[in-house]
């Protein structure tokens, strides 16, 4: 049942008849509930299903990490909700149903902060990742805009990241990584402005094999 917490003049939230009533951001939307479904479903709405699924799974252990790199993404659409659509658009590779994510294609972080030239990673002793990238000015970008890492095993759903990094002008940072079963990381990096007001795209630097120590 749908309520008016703003008094009689106020907006309406919630259920009333056959629509539903809400708000993001500040914008009224309505839409209709969805009508009882009779017909079994279209192949290519069997495949969407599927991209849907594997996309949510991809993205969940990292939803931390997307929720910033897409924060401000448009005007009605951040965080996840815009990750995921990045992912279905760009990432998927292969004739359903074998259909796969290429992480090389993933976006975990979007926007118009220049990211530095020269960026690349380096497996250190005792599993540490090394992330280095060009200090030399670029228009736009800030000395002390913060650098935000991203480790992902995705065949074990596991991560680790950091979205606070160290500065720009610093050149360098590192993740340590575990390596309790012997893990491929795929690599990511950007950028978060000095100001917060604006993030760069993600780059991918590759997948790095992590052993356990003997």
């Amino acid at each position: 049942m749908g309520s008016l917490k703003y008094g009689s003049l106020g907006p309406v939230n919630g259920k009333v008849g056959n629509l539903i009533v809400s708000s993001w951001k500040g914008k009224p939307y309505v839409k209709s509930l969805p009508k009882e479904r009779k017909s079994m479903p279209s192949e290519k709405e069997l495949i969407n299903r599927k991209k849907w699924a594997m996309a949510q799974a991809w993205l969940r252990p990292v939803t931390k990490f997307v929720r910033e790199g897409f924060r401000g993404y448009t005007e009605t659409v951040e965080g996840y909700l815009a990750a995921k659509s990045c992912l279905l658009k760009n990432a998927f590779e292969g004739v359903a149903p074998d259909l796969i994510i290429n992480p090389a294609l993933v976006k975990v972080s979007a926007g118009e902060l220049p990211l530095p030239q020269n960026m690349q990673a380096t497996l250190l002793e005792n599993h540490v990742v090394q992330f280095a990238w060009s200090t030399e000015a670029i228009s736009r970008s800030n000395r002390y805009d913060q650098v935000m890492l991203l480790a992902y095993d995705i065949e074990n759903g596991f991560s680790i990241s950091t979205l606070t990094g160290l500065l720009r002008y610093t050149g360098a940072d590192t993740l340590q990584l575990s390596a309790v079963r012997g893990q491929v990381y795929h690599l990511y990096a950007a950028f978060i402005a000095a100001d917060r007001s604006m993030q760069s795209d993600s780059i991918y630097l590759g997948a790095m094999n992590v052993k356990p120590q003997e």
